[in-house]
C-alpha cells in the first residue's frame, strides 16, 4: 500500500507535466497527423502509468481515467475536436481536469457571475439549496450500502453463490458511482465547472438502449459516440444507407468498449485475458443491434408494457453479468484483493482516529 501511495505522488506532476505540454502544442501545431504524432508520446505514457500498481483500486481508476478517457480524449484533440477543442480560450487547470478526469461540462448551463449572487431570488437559493440536500442524501444512501455490503461479505460461507454475485453487481454499480461523483463534485468546487451527472438510476431502464445510452456510466457514453459511433455511422452510411448505418456503429462501439475493458481488467489482474469480459460487451452490443433493428421496423405497432420491459431488461443484464463479467473479476481473485484494501484501509483510519 506503502509503494502504491508514493507511486501515486509520482504520477501526479507526472500527469500534469504531460497535460500542459498537450496544451502548450495546440497553440504551435496545426490539427492533424502531425499533433497526432506529437500526442503519441503522452498516449503511450497513459498506458503505461497504470501499471506501476498493484492496487486495484488505484490501476482499476488510473486504467479508466488515464490510458482509457484521457487518451481517447486526446486522439479527439489532434483534430480538433472532442472536449478540449471545444473552448479555445480554456486555462490550462481546466484543460488539465477535462484531459484527465471522469467529468463533462454541462452544456447550456446558466451562467451566475459573483457579483449576481445577491440579485438571485430567495425561491432559486431554497430549491437548490434542497436539490443539494437531496444528492448528499443520494450518495450518501450510496456510501452506507456499500458499507453494509462490505460487511456481508464476511458472512460469504453463509450465502448463496448467486446472491454474492447479485452483491458484487450492485457493489460495482454503488463503488464506481460515489467514485465519479466524488470526482465530479471536486471539480465543480475547485475549478467551478457544471459537469453532467454519471449515472440515471440504471436499476428502472426499460431497454438495453435507455440502458447503456442514457443511464450507465455516461462518461462513456459521451466519449465512445465522437470516436467511435460517429466515424463508423458516417462510414456505414455509404454502405448501407442512413436507416441501417447505426448498426454497424452501435456493434462496433460496443467491439471498442469491451477490449478497453479488457485492457481495464489486465491493469487490474494482471493476468493472461481470456476475453469473456470482451465477449459481455460483444454479446450485448448484439443484443442492442438487433432492438435496434426490431424498433425500425415494428415502429408503435407493437411495444411490451414498461414494467415487462424493465424486468426484461434489468434481469438480462445480471444474467450476463453472472455468465461472463463477474466470473472474470473472480478469476483474477479482484474481489479477494479488494477485500484487502478495504481491511487495510480500516486499519489506516482508525490508526487516524486513535491520533486524536
Amino acid at each position: 500500500m506503502e509503494s502504491n501511495m508514493l507511486n501515486l505522488m509520482k504520477v501526479y506532476p507526472l500527469v500534469f507535466t504531460s497535460l500542459t505540454y498537450c496544451y502548450w502544442i495546440r497553440s504551435f501545431v496545426t490539427p492533424g497527423t502531425t499533433r497526432l504524432f506529437c500526442l503519441v508520446p503522452v498516449i503511450c505514457l497513459n498506458l503505461f502509468i497504470p501499471l506501476n500498481f498493484t492496487s486495484v483500486h488505484l490501476s482499476g481508476n488510473l486504467g479508466f481515467f488515464l490510458a482509457w478517457l484521457a487518451n481517447f480524449k486526446l486522439l479527439l484533440f489532434a483534430f480538433n475536436k472532442g472536449p478540449l477543442s471545444s473552448d479555445p480560450s480554456i486555462s490550462l487547470p481546466r484543460f488539465v481536469a477535462l484531459a484527465c478526469l471522469p467529468i463533462k461540462i454541462q452544456q447550456n448551463s446558466p451562467k451566475k457571475p459573483r457579483d449576481r449572487i445577491c440579485q438571485t431570488p430567495i425561491s432559486d437559493l431554497s430549491n437548490a439549496s434542497k436539490r443539494s440536500n437531496l444528492i448528499f442524501l443520494h450518495y450518501a444512501i450510496k456510501f452506507l450500502l456499500l458499507g453494509v455490503l462490505v460487511k456481508l461479505y464476511d458472512y460469504s460461507d453463509h450465502i448463496h453463490p448467486k446472491i454474492i454475485l447479485g452483491m458484487y453487481c450492485f457493489h460495482i454499480y454503488f463503488l464506481l458511482e460515489i467514485i465519479l461523483a466524488i470526482v465530479a463534485a471536486s471539480a465543480r468546487n475547485i475549478l467551478g465547472l457544471e459537469v453532467e451527472p454519471q449515472f440515471n438510476n440504471p436499476i428502472i431502464s426499460t431497454s438495453l438502449q435507455d440502458f447503456w445510452g442514457k443511464r450507465w456510466n455516461l462518461m462513456v457514453t459521451s466519449i465512445l459516440r465522437p470516436t467511435v459511433y460517429e466515424p463508423t455511422l458516417k462510414a456505414a452510411k455509404i454502405v448501407v444507407g442512413s436507416k441501417w448505418a447505426p448498426l454497424p456503429a452501435v456493434f462496433g462501439t460496443f467491439v471498442v468498449s469491451g477490449l478497453m475493458h479488457e485492457l481495464i481488467l489486465f491493469y487490474m489482474g494482471r493476468l493472461e485475458p481470456t476475453f469473456r469480459m470482451f465477449g459481455f460487451f460483444v454479446l450485448h452490443g448484439l443484443c442492442l443491434t438487433v432492438e435496434i433493428a426490431l424498433k425500425k421496423v415494428l415502429t408503435d405497432r407493437w411495444r411490451l408494457p414498461r414494467l415487462v420491459c424493465g424486468t426484461l431488461t434489468v434481469g438480462f443484464v445480471f444474467a450476463t453479468c453472472f455468465w461472463l463479467f463477474l466470473p472474470e473479476f473472480i478469476r483474477c481473485r479482484l474481489d479477494v484483493m479488494a477485500f484487502q484494501e478495504y481491511a487495510a484501509l480500516g486499519v489506516f483510519v482508525k490508526y487516524l482516529t486513535s491520533a486524536f
